[in-house]
């Protein structure tokens, strides 16, 4: 290779480049528009739509990153400015006691899921409708219900239950997943089982449950899932949080992409399918 064409090697490469588009790519938007930090629960809807706005935030040229934490962690880490936004507030009920606390430093652009629903559940099976026949037959489901991780708004709701109720029923924390293996085994053996619940979420679609009526009222009414930012959030990147105020999507589509993440495989590569299938949704998202 001569020391002239050494030389003019860095001129032939851009030229090249130039000369089939590759100058200032896709590749480099990233870097460009800089990183989103989203935090998260480990609730099937939240991984759900965690994941879809990853993705169509991504395809927007913006590097994200997001992160599993506690309810509470979800909410003050958003609070104080260290993470940027979430998709997972459960209003007005479930996370009404972090919107108190935390509520006028953040930014809510309201509802992305609307028709949601907190409660106990249990199995078709069993002959009770309400939790107040639930002292009845504590026996039967072994004097204990259910429940996820210990930070989570249903679980403090459910605690209030007890204590409205007078329940003895000793409410188990635990997970997501512990939560729906248990409900898994006994449904299983046709035994009761009674469990923190919550719509939506992919067991109903798996098994056949019910809600126990709540004739005091604890668990509220109808809940939306609402995306909450940070404060600033619109004035550094507008077209980000452009996006994030434009997420909406319906009971529906979202079971859909939870049905295939508990069915196995990635979340986030799931979350590339749906987002490719559902093209028309996405770009209404995007205007």
């Amino acid at each position: 290779m001569s020391n002239e064409f050494k030389r003019n090697l860095p001129k032939i490469l851009v030229g090249t480049c130039l000369a089939f588009g590759l100058a200032a790519t896709p590749l480099s938007a990233a870097a460009d528009k800089g990183r989103i930090n989203i935090p998260y629960v480990e609730w099937a809807d939240a991984v759900a739509s965690t994941n879809v706005m990853r993705v169509v935030l991504e395809e927007a040229g913006y590097d994200v990153r997001t992160t599993s934490v506690s309810a509470a962690a979800m909410w003050q880490s958003v609070a104080s400015g260290d993470q940027d936004a979430f998709v997972a507030a459960w209003l007005p009920t479930t996370h009404a006691s972090y919107v108190e606390e935390l509520g006028d430093r953040v930014d809510d652009l309201g509802p992305n899921l609307e028709g949601t629903r907190i409660g106990l559940m249990v199995p078709t099976y069993v002959e009770i409708d309400s939790i107040d026949e639930l002292n009845d037959h504590a026996g039967q489901f072994g004097r204990q219900i259910i429940g996820i991780d210990p930070g989570a708004g249903i679980m403090s709701t459910t605690e209030k239950a007890v204590e409205e109720y007078d329940l003895n029923l000793r409410l188990v924390e635990g997970s997501d997943a512990t939560m729906t293996g248990v409900l898994s085994n006994a449904i299983r053996t046709n035994d009761w089982v009674v469990v923190t619940g919550w719509t939506p979420h992919w067991k109903e679609g798996r098994w056949d449950l019910k809600y126990l009526e709540d004739p005091k009222g604890v668990y509220g009414g109808e809940e939306a899932i609402h995306t909450v930012v940070r404060t600033g959030l619109k004035e550094d990147m507008p077209e980000a949080y452009a996006i994030l105020n434009n997420f909406n999507w319906t009971a529906d589509q979202v079971a859909d992409l939870m049905v295939m993440n508990e069915e196995g495989g990635d979340p986030y590569e799931n979350a590339k399918e749906w987002v490719e299938q559902n093209r028309d949704i996405v770009d209404a998202w995007l205007q």
